[in-house]
């Protein structure tokens, strides 16, 4: 084994590098401490911030919807397959360079290869967008939260005994939600004007926001041992009442029973992995400045396989206590809607009652067959409500199913008594979900701005600014037609550009820095090089799966047209609009480009030198390192010759001296 010689660079300790070997290596060993970056105060507040950010309200709200309509327990076969060669892969990536590089994402990619610079941009870009109509729906679980404080509930029974129409032909869970809550227009081109209780609830949400953030990490690592930490105990709670409810396992068999058919049909597939890459965060940036705050000898392999498989087990277990409560639901109406046709015959037709006929749910549309020329009554009867299979194939995904369809459900909660209980901690866990991703979705804005030089004051005035400024634009979302533009930011904003900058970060990472450059950093990290599965997943797989749902997307975005749902309060339901008009067609499209073309724009004015990157490379830096290192070798051996030619000078005088005492 040669001589080990110690590095320094700017007065830090770099790696020991053995001479003598022929295979020096040299790779950045930085002493954090000497540094002012903010640091987690602990490993568990790192994990909870992580999973915080990728847990979400998608994992409540859209998986189960997703897993019901395609194809049940068959549906988890594609939704892991996907996880595995795509998911948890990215997920590993962003954690890697985050914590290697310590940066947030625009210093990141300039510092990788500035010609790069457009993809950490894009990132804030995509923050930003989603920061804005995220936190609208953090203020609609705040207005529910609110009015939980009464009893009876204000959406348990319709208003004005059965005079209000609206309400009588729909629902009092759907009036409340589209008339008493958002009080929505009939169509996205008639504004309205603001609805000042909506406005108040996002004010209030941005304050929550901006209270936690104000100190960075400091102040959000605090808050996060609550927001990612109380969904679950509310989902525990959740589940153990489901379960119990009459019509859960009706619920759960249909979430569950595998539709094998299903597997055929590749938008199932695209739905899948579509589900698992958005569910994770990757993409935004907020996970590379958790991962930036960490010091650099940390486990992120581990941590990324461990966030990513809690994040895909949140989402399974949020299908049970979902299903569950549906299945009660769906056996419920079911039951009301046998009973009021039961009663429609005992009074329409003579002598049913006398006969002790019984309407079941295996003989109505017998009875119906056989009578519905008796009386128009009979022959109108609606009897959407009536089949269990037919409510539970109706399931909603997003606001119908927080808003409207399970909050039905905990109406009918036994004992009704406790009904404000319930909503209370339903929708205390939504907004703690969606505050925990917030944390998240806002430090993939401020860290990168901060560290790339952009802002240069205190993070508090940043900070403030910048929910100041997302409130401002945000009132957009608290007009009477504001449910139509956040329909219009969650369907665009977040999807499509995330799909382009993950593709381009898979690339640059392995092919532009280089896979040998980035197992030698993981191996200086962790302890252990990356095994095979990372390697083909990196280098093959991944950036494959990309590319065929970015195909998939676009011919699919392609052959259709763009059409938008929204509220008939004559019908008392969600209809059909048709296509948006032209300038909201226009936004959707700008949305889709706005964060992407960041990446060709900056490779352009970096490469022309219009816009010259004047921070110093990785690369520059680990060859200034090698540079360093050889003159420091090569010192050590001139130093080491020197003092063994001292060493054997000195013996020689000492044996010549003994020599000399030894003479007579």
């Amino acid at each position: 084994m040669g001589d080990e010689v110690v590095i320094e660079q700017n007065g830090v300790e770099l790696s020991n590098v053995e001479t003598g070997t022929g295979k020096e290596k040299i790779v950045i060993e930085e002493d954090e401490s000497a540094d002012d970056r903010p640091a987690w105060d602990n490993k568990i507040q790192y994990l909870l911030s992580q999973i915080g950010f990728a847990v979400g309200l998608g994992n409540v709200w859209r998986f189960p919807y997703l897993c019901q309509r395609n194809g049940g327990g068959a549906f988890l076969i594609p939704y892991l397959i996907m996880l595995v060669i795509e998911g948890i892969p990215i997920f590993h990536l962003e954690l890697a360079i985050g914590q290697r590089i310590r940066k947030g994402s625009i210093d990141v990619w300039n510092q990788i290869n500035p010609l790069l610079g457009g993809v950490g941009v894009a990132m804030v870009a995509v923050s930003f967008l989603v920061a804005l109509y995220y936190n609208v729906i953090i203020g609609w679980c705040a207005f529910y939260f609110f009015n939980s404080f009464q009893a009876p509930l204000p959406w348990a029974t319709c208003p004005g005994n059965g005079t209000v129409m609206e309400c009588e032909k729909s629902s009092p869970t759907a009036y409340f939600w589209y008339r008493e809550a958002l009080d929505t227009s009939e169509s996205i081109e008639d504004g309205g004007g603001i609805n000042w209780k909506m406005m108040l609830c996002i004010f209030t949400a941005w304050l929550i926001v901006c209270v936690c953030m104000i100190k960075g990490i400091k102040s959000s690592g605090k808050a996060i041992y609550f927001t990612a930490t109380f969904p679950y105990v509310v989902l525990l709670i959740f589940f153990f009442r489901g379960v119990t409810l009459e019509g859960a396992g009706d619920g759960l068999a249909y979430l569950f029973i595998p539709r094998v058919e299903k597997l055929a049909d590749p938008i199932v597939w695209l739905e899948a992995a579509t589900q698992i890459f958005f569910s994770l965060s990757v993409a935004f940036g907020g996970l590379i400045s958790f991962s930036s705050y960490n010091p650099r000898k940390n486990n992120c392999t581990r941590d990324a396989v461990v966030v990513a498989v809690i994040n895909s087990g949140t989402s399974i277990f949020a299908s049970v206590v979902i299903f569950s409560v549906l299945g009660f639901k769906a056996l419920t109406d079911s039951r009301k809607c046998l009973q009021e046709f039961q009663d429609l015959m005992e009074d329409k037709v003579p002598g049913f009652a006398s006969n002790n006929m019984t309407v079941t749910a295996s003989n109505y549309m017998d009875l119906w067959g056989t009578y519905n020329t008796t009386d128009t009554a009979i022959r109108d009867f609606n009897f959407g409500y009536c089949s269990k299979d037919g409510n539970l194939n109706n399931a909603v995904g997003g606001t119908g199913l927080a808003f409207v369809v399970f909050t039905e459900a905990m109406n009918q909660f036994y004992p009704l008594e406790m009904g404000p209980f319930w909503s209370i901690l339903f929708f205390l866990m939504l907004a703690n979900l969606g505050l925990s991703s917030m944390f998240g979705t806002l430090e993939g804005v401020i860290t990168p701005l901060r560290d790339a030089g952009i802002w240069k004051w205190r993070k508090e005035f940043l900070v403030v600014l910048l929910c100041v400024v997302c409130f401002l634009i945000g009132l957009i979302f608290a007009q009477y037609s504001g449910s139509y533009w956040l329909d219009i930011f969650n369907d665009y904003s977040g999807t499509f550009p995330l799909l382009i900058i993950a593709f381009f970060e898979n690339i640059a990472i392995v092919y532009v820095y280089g896979l040998k450059r980035l197992s030698d950093d993981l191996e200086y990290m962790t302890g252990s090089r990356p095994n095979l599965y990372w390697k083909v997943t990196w280098l093959f797989l991944t950036p494959l799966s990309m590319l065929v749902i970015f195909g998939a997307t676009i011919y699919t975005e392609a052959t259709r047209t763009i059409t938008y749902k929204g509220w008939d309060s004559a019908l008392g339901q969600v209809v059909d609009k048709g296509p948006y008009p032209w300038w909201g067609e226009m936004m959707c499209y700008v949305l889709i480009c706005l964060p992407s073309l960041f990446i060709p724009i900056v490779f352009v004015l970096r490469l022309t030198g219009l816009m010259p990157y004047r921070g110093e490379t990785l690369k520059a830096k680990q060859a200034r390192t090698v540079q360093r290192g050889a003159i420091s070798k090569q010192n050590l051996v001139t130093d080491s010759l020197k003092m063994r030619f001292s060493d054997l000078k000195a013996h020689s005088t000492e044996d010549s001296d003994s020599v000399k005492a030894m003479l007579p």
